[in-house]
């Protein structure tokens, strides 16, 4: 049994060069990194202070033949990967990675049935669970997809993992909606804009400085492709590529409070898609 089934608990960055990657992510997010490669596999842990938080590792050689891009892809724990799998597939899904055994736990590659791609892990191994917090800095505080239709696509989460919905926002066009896992709301859905070209799972990273961050993204060689946009309490969201073209976002706070320190704030998610400011709840700690 996983400690919280439904949840994100792993995240991996797929890229072009692991070297550049590393380099980039630390100067930004402030990682640290720790190889952990294997006879078969060139692999890196990511971690803020002694908590593990993602993998790195190549794009395969047979999937850049494919046409596979760099991208960041996060994993949703389950008991049963291969039945996790098959359901997928009986809901309209694609499998594109079978249930195998891998270094982090017997795993899976899946699609929703409007393409956005994530994966399945069962028996995640010891030291790399996610804690139940997301406001730690350097931690995975959001998970955000912008999907085809997000009612389809909450209807078939809801059915696969049990999502619950949360506060909604509803603006002139659309609908933000956020989702709950083990009670606990950890992400937002909404209908992406035309100039997406394809559904897929953002996620956010928390920084002490938003600004700071961000200037570490266009000086590594990254881009920024959307903000830093204010959000309800003062918080601050950038949307980015990093230098290999994985979309990742950043939240965090902006500037001082006058007498040296950054203040806590309580933020809201996901500003400005189509009109909608979200407002899904969380508390940011500044570091220091």
């Amino acid at each position: 049994m996983v400690d919280n089934p439904g949840r994100f608990t792993w995240y991996e960055l797929i890229t072009t060069d692991m070297a550049a990657a590393k380099a980039f992510y630390a100067e930004v997010v402030g990682w640290g990194a720790r190889d952990a490669s294997t006879l078969d596999l060139h692999y890196t842990l990511f971690a803020a202070g002694s908590a593990r938080i993602s993998g790195l590792m190549d794009l395969p050689e047979d999937g850049r033949k494919m046409g596979a891009t760099p991208r960041w892809m996060g994993y949703v724990g389950v008991d049963d990967v291969d039945a996790a799998a098959d359901r997928i597939k009986r809901l309209g899904g694609a499998v594109y990675v079978p249930p195998t055994n891998s270094n982090i736990g017997r795993i899976s590659v899946v699609a929703d049935p409007q393409t956005a791609t994530l994966g399945l892990v069962e028996g995640l191994k010891p030291g790399q669970q996610q804690p139940a917090e997301l406001d730690e800095a350097g931690r995975v505080g959001w998970h955000e997809l912008l999907a085809a239709d997000w009612e389809k696509a909450f209807a078939f989460y809801g059915e696969l993992f049990g999502w619950q919905k949360a506060d909604a926002e509803i603006g002139p066009t659309d609908t933000y909606q956020l989702f709950s896992a083990g009670g606990q709301t950890i992400g937002g859905m909404l209908t992406k804009r035309p100039v997406e070209p394809v559904p897929y799972w953002l996620y956010y990273f928390n920084v002490g400085d938003i600004d700071a961050a961000a200037a570490c993204v266009k000086t590594g060689g990254g881009r920024i492709f959307e903000g830093p946009l204010a959000l309800p309490g003062g918080s601050w969201v950038a949307r980015c590529t990093d230098p290999q073209g994985a979309f990742f976002a950043l939240q965090g706070n902006r500037s001082l409070d006058g007498i040296g320190r950054a203040p806590a704030s309580e933020v809201g998610w996901s500003t400005e898609w189509s009109g909608i400011s979200s407002r899904g709840r969380l508390v940011t700690k500044p570091r220091g």
